[in-house]
């Protein structure tokens, strides 16, 4: 971990990123409210919208069917999350042109620091080149600090690029109200309109000691968040502890053959993750949640690391055989930790067999790098719709 001293920051985020890229992929969508996560007569969530969804009060968090009551005419999508990793590495590829000193906030957020002045003008070529070579919108802020970074990108979307300085904070941050402030959920917007506080400039005036009494030690954090004043640094990114993939069935799942292709399609997703940052991992553990909510986890070490898929496939499906119980499963998810980047290139301790899987494993990532996601896959997780349809070619 290391911390960047004397620099300006700048939050890069990309907007509405799910939809965004699922607007730039497929040009009928553009102009359209699109919903990702899932369709309306299925469980779930929304994972991201549209700005032109928003417009109709949809927001990520909100369940599927609540959003299609508000915008029933949107084009509801699936998360397609392995798809969207690939695209945040190519914009973090971008980022890292300019700086080496980043902080990864989520899939599509990032804090950088660059030399003081050069922000802003940095912040103006990354949003050109993004859009440039990747088709994305991308809202940035800029500041000396993390805090008014975030809130100068905030008040910049969509699209937009803001400079936010500590002495624009009484014009710019005061009028807003309390809960537009990092850290202020609803719990505490709640206690802070009980004693009369609905601005940040309000919290700002407030005195300290009575914030500190009201909200305890964080209280003195949003008193000085409130001035525009914020202490932390720039962290660059640590290595991973576990890579894993998970995901929620939109209806309960009683087919073992159906449960053991997703498991399949996450171990891809885990294995391609491992070997895109020279990782291995000697610890399998699978995730089973199962109708009545009850969750599982079971693992396994290994004498060496791997990073292969099917390597990795062997042992869930071992893991989840023995431990799955009756169904129905409601969510399946592998991880890969304990893990090790010395072992990454020491090929001659492998066996045959893992080195073979290992080839293979590198071979479909460079055809699905270069020709995309679909371009090949693995026999079991052909539909049979597909299947059908290649037999009557």
């Amino acid at each position: 971990m290391s911390a960047i001293k004397g620099h300006e920051i700048l939050l890069c985020d990309l907007d509405a990123f799910f939809a965004s890229v699922e607007q730039r992929d497929h040009p009928e969508y553009r102009e359209k409210p699109v919903i990702v996560g899932g369709r309306p007569d299925q469980r779930g969530v929304v994972a991201a919208c549209s700005y032109e969804a928003r417009k109709y009060g949809v927001h990520s968090g909100m369940p599927i069917s609540r959003a299609e009551k508000l915008c029933p005419d949107a084009v509801f999508l699936p998360v397609d999350i392995e798809r969207y990793r690939c695209v945040s590495a190519e914009v973090f590829a971008i980022y890292e042109r300019f700086t080496a000193q980043i902080e990864k906030v989520s899939i599509d957020e990032a804090y950088l620091a660059l030399p003081a002045e050069k922000g802003f003008e940095t912040a103006r070529k990354i949003r050109k080149t993004v859009k440039q070579e990747l088709g994305l919108p991308i809202s940035a802020g800029v500041s000396v600090n993390k805090l008014l970074a975030k809130m100068a990108c905030e008040l910049a979307k969509p699209d937009g690029i803001k400079m936010l300085r500590p002495e624009d904070v009484p014009k710019e941050i005061w009028r807003l109200p309390v809960k537009e402030l990092p850290g202020v959920g609803p719990h505490t917007e709640k206690k802070l309109k009980q004693a009369g506080i609905k601005t940040i400039g309000q919290l700002a005036k407030f005195p300290k000691n009575r914030i500190i009494k009201m909200l305890g030690s964080v209280g003195e954090s949003l008193h000085e968040f409130a001035n525009g004043i914020d202490t932390r640094e720039i962290e660059t990114e640590q290595e991973p502890k576990s890579i894993g993939e998970e995901t929620t069935f939109p209806k309960d799942v009683y087919d073992r053959e159906k449960a053991l292709t997703t498991l399949l399609k996450l171990t891809e997703q885990v294995g391609y993750r491992l070997r895109r940052k020279k990782l291995m991992g000697r610890t399998v553990t699978i995730k089973i949640r199962f109708g009545d909510f009850r969750t599982i986890t079971r693992s396994r070490t290994l004498e060496e690391a791997v990073d292969a898929d099917g390597t990795i496939y062997r042992i869930a499906r071992e893991l989840f055989l023995s431990n799955c119980g009756k169904p129905p499963w409601r969510l399946v998810g592998v991880q890969v930790s304990n893990l090790d980047k010395g072992s990454y290139e020491q090929v001659s301790l492998f066996s045959s067999i893992e080195k073979k899987e290992r080839q293979l494993s590198k071979v479909i990532d460079e055809i699905r790098e270069r020709y995309g996601r679909d371009a090949v896959k693995r026999a079991t997780l052909i539909s049979r719709k597909e299947s059908s349809e290649q037999k009557r070619l």
